[in-house]
């Protein structure tokens, strides 16, 4: 399994990447995605972290927009049985449902829905 799955253009249209900041760019390396959740973010910002590990790029999302006010979309498989999710469902993020499986810039359907967790 890897985590270098690509967002779909007609999301990544939708947050474009010279307004919407991306601290977890997909060319990064898992000691770089470190660095991803060490820096200061700028608002807004739009994140697809790794799909193995997604708990602690939602926990600085979660801590960014309640201590500095920064609205944060994250693109996240749908699981409500998470740990994650349920710290998003406490923060106040709003749940939006993507209608298809994503492709990840690949012809393929993802095996699992995907969601936007908003924190604004």
């Amino acid at each position: 399994m890897t985590d270098k799955y690509e967002t779909d253009a007609w999301i990544r249209a939708i947050f474009p990447e010279d307004i919407w900041f991306d601290p977890c760019p997909i060319d990064w390396n898992k000691d770089q995605h470190a660095c991803g959740i060490a820096m200061d973010w700028r608002s807004p910002a739009f994140v697809n972290p790794p799909y193995s590990n997604p708990l602690p790029w939602v926990a600085k999302a979660i801590e960014v927009n309640r201590l500095d006010g920064h609205t944060v979309v994250l693109l996240l498989k749908h699981d409500s049985s998470t740990e994650w999710y349920r710290m998003l469902h406490e923060a106040g993020a709003r749940f939006l449902l993507v209608n298809k499986r994503l492709k990840h810039c690949t012809n393929t359907g993802a095996a699992f829905p995907s969601v936007l967790a908003v924190l604004a």
